[in-house]
């Protein structure tokens, strides 16, 4: 790999031996991908938050490189397995949160942003058209790329702090014009209502595509909740960190549709709902918006719809802390707290340590079906945006 004079600077550990370990990371990640240099990247965001994920090793780590160790970048996290703040109101053991605030400081030394976000385009991570990043977070990769046209891989979490501590990242993969041309072209005959059934079309074609990036043809029309939920789907369940979509995402007029033709409608559409809502589900006990991260907008709607109301089941609306910030001076936590709801910052249903709290769980994602099935053993049940807020009123 070509090395500027700099990079080798640092690989020699004239710049800090964190530094040092993490452009041996990055040079070790090139090699293996077969990269020929390094490019700058205009800010990282990085996964491994929750200290499930992490444990005493992951910390150790982390403490290691905040010793010497600084961003270079604008840099921001991915969500940790807890609300920040206000830990106790969803049931934290107290020795968890105290091993995730460590792990939260040690990001902080380092000069991390410590907003914990899957949707870091939502609170000022926001790159340009054409810009490399270094972002880890499936859903957000497969925003960045296809809904904004920056550059990005799926890097995992100490790839992505090693681009951040040294401003750069391996050229290859999705960073190369040529791997991210459409193999297939998906003609989607049928009329997505919902910002829910945009995930579950996003699993309908990982499923058929198995990998392959794909032209979508066929919707007329899609906003960014509708677009976040159908790229976490996509990259959930196929790994997809790119796709196109005519006259919607900004590549997709660089490419003629590929040759290669799958027709789906909209009984695909109902087999895979099917699939995503498990039989034998006596009662619902957890009820969760937010995965990836509610906008703004999706909390006004909640607000709007628990307004004078109780809820009756646990009730998590995930979000990150800028949004949650503005709920509050604008009086949509009261509305949704006073209801009984929570709104949980920093957080999701991914990375929260809630495996065996509850049984099964109602939700309008495709992608938080999946990790509750995989990681927490319980049933699911998709619905609706509109009837995942009223199950939690039953």
């Amino acid at each position: 790999m070509e090395l500027t004079v700099e990079e080798k600077e640092m690989l020699e550990g004239k710049q800090g031996r964190a530094v040092q370990k993490a452009m041996e990371i990055l040079v070790t990640l090139g090699e293996i991908y077969n990269a020929n240099k390094m490019v700058k990247v205009r800010s990282v965001q990085i996964s491994g938050v929750s200290y499930a994920n992490l444990g005493s090793p992951g910390l150790d780590f982390l403490r290691k490189l905040s010793e010497d160790g600084k961003v270079r970048v604008l840099t921001t996290l991915n969500p940790a397995g807890m609300d920040l703040e206000e830990w106790e109101k969803l049931g934290i053991p107290k020795d968890f949160a105290e091993k995730q605030l460590e792990v939260i400081d040690a990001f902080k030394a380092m000069g991390i942003i410590t907003t914990a976000t899957c949707t870091p385009y939502l609170v000022g991570n926001v790159p340009h058209y054409g810009d490399h990043v270094a972002w880890a977070e499936s859903s957000a990769v497969a925003f960045a790329n296809s809904v904004i046209g920056a550059r990005t891989n799926r890097e995992g979490g100490p790839s992505a702090l090693a681009a951040a501590l040294t401003g750069r990242t391996p050229m290859y993969g999705l960073h190369l014009e040529e791997n991210r041309v459409p193999e297939v072209t998906v003609n989607f005959e049928g009329k997505l209502r919902n910002i829910f059934e945009f995930g579950v079309l996003g699993k309908a074609i990982a499923e058929k595509t198995k990998g392959k990036i794909v032209y979508i043809r066929g919707i007329e029309k899609a906003s960014v909740d509708e677009l976040k939920s159908f790229g976490a789907s996509l990259a959930t369940y196929a790994g997809i960190g790119i796709y196109h979509m005519e006259n919607i995402t900004p590549e997709a007029i660089k490419y003629e549709p590929p040759k290669n033709n799958l027709y789906l409608s909209q009984d695909d559409i109902n087999s895979q709902l099917d699939s995503l809502r498990d039989e034998n589900v006596e009662e619902i006990d957890f009820v969760t918006i937010g995965c990836p991260h509610a906008s703004l907008e999706e909390i006004i709607k909640i607000a709007d719809m628990l307004q004078g109301k109780k809820v009756t089941k646990e009730f998590w609306i995930t979000t990150s802390r800028p949004i949650k910030t503005i709920a509050d001076k604008v009086g949509l936590t009261k509305i949704i707290e006073e209801a009984g709801a929570k709104i949980a910052a920093d957080t999701c249903c991914v990375v929260a340590p809630i495996k065996g709290r509850f049984k099964a769980m109602a939700t309008n994602s495709a992608k938080a079906c999946y990790y509750a099935k995989a990681r927490n053993n319980f049933k699911v049940r998709i619905m609706s945006f509109e009837e995942t807020v009223m199950e939690a009123l039953k």
